[in-house]
């Protein structure tokens, strides 16, 4: 497994090349992330921008800072992707208040399958699922922990789905274990409020294996796992660590 920080001191233009999936891609923008693929993608996600199920080419995480109004952000989304040259057919557009400074890219490519993981992440809204705290009848805000992966491998829509939720558990693993506490209740946080995530598949028919499944018991469940938790610490770490130094200043 390989994990990088890649833009910690990086101009706008400079993009990694995944060793795990040839040919994609993640450059650093003006003020946003471009993963794109070397060819369509199976897609699901919870972007607010291009999420459900869909056919993706690419996905943007985009940085907005705490002030932003999001009356709607699919509109601000799609002038953006305009602005910057991205079609926004076959986009998954996803926002966050966490600089890309402070994204952490996790790969790794095995005989049936490879997975690259780009991971943006901030704690200053965690939150505990399955506890009474204040809700909202709608809510929206810039993700705090947004995660975006990309699987060069086949996967049934059950799969895709499984993946999406080990992905989930992952995060919060990575949460419990660097103490991160709902500030609401002190209790240990599940997630943020604000959490995305965007899965995009190959389907490929070049590999041999159709992935029915991809809980913790799986190859392919157990990578997505190992990569989430790696890459959401390292972004949590570093944005921490960032947060820290400002208030040195």
């Amino acid at each position: 497994m390989r994990t990088e920080m890649p833009f910690a001191e990086a101009q706008p233009g400079v993009a990694y090349l995944s060793e795990a999936w040839p040919g994609l891609k993640l450059e650093l923008g003006e003020r946003h992330l471009l993963l794109e693929a070397p060819q369509a993608m199976d897609g699901l996600s919870s972007a607010v921008y291009g999420g459900g199920f869909s056919q993706l080419r690419r996905m943007v995480n985009i940085y907005v800072d705490r002030k932003y109004r999001c009356d709607d952000p699919a509109r601000d989304i799609v002038e953006l992707l305009g602005q910057w040259g991205h079609p926004a057919e076959g986009t998954a557009g996803l926002l966050t208040a966490v600089p890309m400074r402070y994204a952490a890219v996790a790969e790794e490519r095995v005989d049936d399958f490879a997975v690259f993981c780009c991971v943006t992440a901030g704690a200053s809204n965690a939150a505990r699922a399955g506890v009474q705290r204040t809700t909202f009848p709608a809510s929206w805000t810039p993700g705090t922990i947004n995660v975006l992966l990309a699987v060069d491998g086949r996967l049934t829509p059950a799969a895709m789905v499984n993946a999406v939720m080990t992905a989930t558990e992952a995060k919060t693993a990575a949460l419990s274990d660097l103490g991160v506490l709902d500030a609401e209740n002190g209790l240990a946080a599940t997630g943020t409020t604000t959490d995305a995530v965007a899965l995009g598949v190959s389907q490929r028919a070049d590999w041999p294996l159709l992935h029915a499944y991809a809980g913790t018991a799986t190859d392919l469940g157990g990578t997505v796992g190992r990569l989430v938790y790696a890459a959401v610490g390292a972004s949590l770490r570093a944005a921490a660590a960032g947060a820290g130094a400002g208030a040195r200043r």
